[in-house]
């Protein structure tokens, strides 16, 4: 057995489960296990010796797994290995080179009771997270993980928060997904907004934008922009470590649940209304949609600076809502308004743009920040030229727009609007609820 460790100095139902994956024999594997045994990869469970087969089939057969022990250590009747696996895991993982993992057996006679896989030595810190462990076009809750991951090292110029309270987002559904501006890295943990402490004690909002330190100008514009939860480790976990120009001193006014949510959708939409839509205080505004995170955030930020703030909904109910955090009036989706506005704002895309584009005013602003309905849209130009339509594209906002905003829901006294909080045991709720539509405002997970 070619496995890098000699068998002689592993327990038989261990170095048994070793040759099975050197063989790629999941039912060799699966005998190894006891008839009720528990095998933990990555915070999924498999519940006995049918189940495991299968685990082993799909995790290990189906991507031509090899394995190399190199460490192990034997307690009465509990075990671990540290071993380096390869195969072929770019495609569902994006993993390209050979990985470290612990396998951690609890062991009852000649079979194993219990194991548990995941990257963690036996020495380091843990933490409570959630996690993305694939991309999952057809089906992104199943990607979905809650468990145990190592505590993050703090490089050089980053710091280290302790997690109060996150606001989950359709970013992270993107995420469980797969999709993203620049190619995901799994696992990857969930959370593009948070708020919590430093080792201090200083209360910090997290500035969700990042991008090349090199880079000159504004952040939104670097080509290798990014958000927390992108190409970093994400704020669902009980730490998350970020640059430390991404902190801002949370305002003693704000809540840890108001400050929870402003990192994406009120960021997003401080940008659309203030430095791209172009209105004036009065003039007339249309939120495509009543409930959304950053359509609930137009219309509240929209009522305090004084436009005249209209929105659709698709339901009395959202429009109800709406009405209540500020909506001068509401219409139901796709109706005819009484009069073209200055500044459309669309969330969504294909549902929404021809009505968008019908609504807008000679010269007034069409801005958009999402494509929740579909990002393909038709359109005639000749209206768009005729009438010198403005198109604009958010990208969430800079450090300085981030802190403006913070200071202006903080004077205006802005609650959002969070109907659900969930703790982190219960994240994949929340995460269900975004994916199904079902929310009406943020949804907020808190530790």
């Amino acid at each position: 057995m070619s496995t890098g460790y000699s068998s002689q100095n592993l327990p038989l139902p261990v170095a048994r489960l070793i040759q099975a994956i050197h063989d790629l024999d999941s039912v060799g594997l699966a005998s190894t296990f006891g008839e009720n045994a528990i095998l933990v990869d990555e915070a999924k469970a498999y519940h006995g010796r049918p189940s495991i087969q299968e685990w082993c089939q799909e995790a290990l057969v189906n991507h031509k797994a090899t394995i190399s022990v190199k460490e192990a250590k034997t307690v009465r009747e509990e075990t671990w290995i540290r071993v380096v696996m390869d195969g072929q895991f770019e495609a569902d993982y994006g993993i390209t080179e050979p990985f470290t993992l612990y396998f951690y057996f609890t062991l009852q006679g000649d079979n194993i009771r219990h194991l548990r896989i995941n990257d963690i030595a036996p020495d380091e810190p843990t933490m409570r997270a959630v996690w993305a462990s694939r991309g999952n076009l057809e089906n992104p809750l199943a990607s979905v993980r809650n468990d145990v991951r190592r505590v993050p090292e703090v490089p050089k110029g980053w710091v280290k928060v302790k997690v109060a309270a996150v606001g989950l987002n359709y970013h992270d559904i993107f995420t469980l997904k797969g999709l993203g501006m620049h190619k995901l890295t799994f696992p990857l943990t969930l959370g593009n907004e948070g708020v919590g402490f430093l080792e201090d004690g200083t209360e910090v909002i997290i500035f969700p934008v990042m991008g090349d330190r090199d880079f000159k100008g504004d952040v939104t514009m670097d080509p290798k922009r990014h958000v927390l939860g992108e190409l970093t480790q994400g704020a669902l976990a009980e730490y998350v470590v970020v640059p430390e120009e991404n902190i801002i001193k949370k305002p003693k006014e704000l809540s840890m649940l108001t400050a929870s949510v402003l990192g994406i959708a009120y960021l997003t939409a401080y940008r659309m209304l203030f430095g791209r839509s172009g209105l004036k205080k009065g003039q007339k505004m249309l939120v495509q949609g009543s409930t959304g995170g950053v359509a609930v955030a137009l219309i509240q930020l929209g009522r305090a600076a004084g436009m005249t703030v209209w929105c659709t909904g698709r339901t009395e109910e959202k429009r109800a809502l709406a009405r209540k955090l500020g909506a001068h009036q509401t219409f139901e989706a796709g109706e005819k308004l009484p009069e073209k506005v200055a500044a459309v704002f669309d969330m969504s895309g294909a549902q929404t743009w021809s009505h968008s584009i019908d609504s807008i005013g000679t010269g007034g602003t069409i801005v958009t920040c999402g494509r929740h309905s579909g990002g393909k849209v038709e359109m005639d130009l000749l209206k768009v030229f005729a009438e010198q339509i403005n198109i604009r594209g958010v990208y969430a906002g800079n450090r300085e727009e981030f802190e403006k905003m913070v200071a202006f829901v903080a004077e205006h006294k802005i609650e959002p609007h969070i109907p659900v909080v969930f703790p982190l045991e219960e994240a994949e709720q929340g995460l269900r609820m975004i994916l199904a539509g079902t929310v009406q405002g943020k949804v907020v997970v808190k530790l």
